[in-house]
């Protein structure tokens, strides 16, 4: 117990703070004493000083860099009637410039804390908009276990143009995941705009090439209703809606244009890719579309993956994409949550830290004990 004490008190930020406020307070007294206890020497000061605000403003904040640049300045003058230099030319260049300094550094300091100030109201803010938008998953949806993740590449944003949801119907479970062409708040809207449209209309539309067309409908409505008539068309949303029931292995999809999903299922990872897949949401209306229902089987135990392009898009420093497939494959085993959470640190480190495109991820695992197959 003994050796552990010494490890065991840690400084708070405010706390580590207020200590390397020391620095600079040390270093003036430092100076100033030094040139008054040796005043047959050249003084210092005078071009050591300015040294205390600089330094105070990497750290402090803008009131404490200002009371610091004071001290230095009023030591400057400690230092020039001990050594009988005010009068000098020279020594009032010299306060002169430790001021223009200091009121520099201290500007900078102000600057920088606004700065900081904005940033986090904007991260509030689109944390606000991705609570409201893109709301969280439940661990649990009927007899399902679920997990999640968004990862926005626009930076100091939480919420961007991919999508997903959940609806509960009588029967089934009904998920969407998509991502919406282009970036910003544009992107954010139309991402809304289907959000609202996939949970109006879930629970009522009873096959899912009925919703399907419900959710072309709206969306060609929303895409050219706001936008000039020479870039209609060139807008769109690719999505998947997939169907799980409760009482039955047989998964039924629809993709519009989107990655197929990945089955996780006894130690290995397969692509399920749409065998008729329709066009991406809010181009169905330059063609005759028609919504065919593709099905496969998801047994108690197994993993469906889906995401969007951002992950299989991204790229590591020489240019190679993401192997999801691969990299899923030794995670067939995993929660949820935990195959969640391994896949972020695992995409993070493929492309170094950061994305350039969004990514969203959902992770559905029928129960073994709740599913209820026959």
């Amino acid at each position: 117990m003994g050796l552990r004490q010494p490890f065991a008190y840690r400084l708070s930020p405010r706390q580590t703070g207020n200590a390397m406020v020391a620095l600079p307070l040390g270093l003036i007294a430092a100076i100033v004493l030094t040139d008054v206890l040796t005043p047959n020497s050249r003084p210092m000061g005078p071009s050591l000083l300015v040294v205390a605000p600089a330094l105070a403003a990497s750290f402090a904040s803008t009131l404490v860099t200002g009371m610091i640049a004071a001290l230095a300045v009023v030591g400057m003058l400690v230092i020039g009637m001990n050594s009988h230099l005010l009068d000098t030319l020279q020594f009032e260049q010299q306060v002169i410039a430790l001021l223009a300094v200091s009121a520099l550094v201290t500007l900078f300091r102000y600057l920088r804390e606004r700065r900081a100030r904005e940033l986090a109201q904007v991260r509030m803010v689109s944390e606000a908009t991705q609570r409201v938008v893109l709301r969280p998953l439940p661990r649990r949806i009927g007899p399902l276990r679920v997990a999640s993740m968004y990862m926005a590449a626009q930076e100091h944003a939480s919420i961007g143009g991919d999508l997903y949801a959940a609806v509960r119907t009588p029967t089934s479970t009904r998920v969407i995941i998509g991502d919406v062409k282009g970036k910003g708040l544009t992107a954010i809207g139309d991402a809304a705009f289907l959000l609202g449209a996939f949970r109006e209309a879930a629970h009522r539309q009873a096959t899912l090439p009925g919703l399907m067309a419900y959710l072309e409908h709206s969306v060609s409505w929303n895409l050219t209703e706001p936008i000039e008539a020479e870039t209609a068309g060139e807008c769109f949303i690719t999505a998947a809606v997939i169907d799980i029931p409760d009482g039955s292995p047989r998964v039924e999809m629809v993709s519009c244009g989107h990655p197929p999903p990945l089955l996780l299922h006894e130690g290995q990872a397969t692509l399920l890719p749409a065998v008729h897949p329709a066009p991406p949401l809010g181009l169905g209306g330059l063609t005759r579309t028609v919504y065919h229902v593709d099905t496969f089987t998801m047994e108690p135990g197994d993993l469906l993956v889906l995401y969007t392009d951002g992950v299989i898009e991204a790229r590591n420093a020489r240019g190679a994409f993401y192997p999801l497939t691969e990299r899923a494959a030794v995670w067939t085993d995993e929660t949820p949550t935990a195959l969640i959470h391994t896949l972020q640190t695992d995409l993070l480190a493929h492309v170094g830290g950061r994305l350039d495109d969004d990514a969203a991820v959902v992770a559905l695992q029928r129960d073994l004990l709740e599913s209820g197959l026959q």
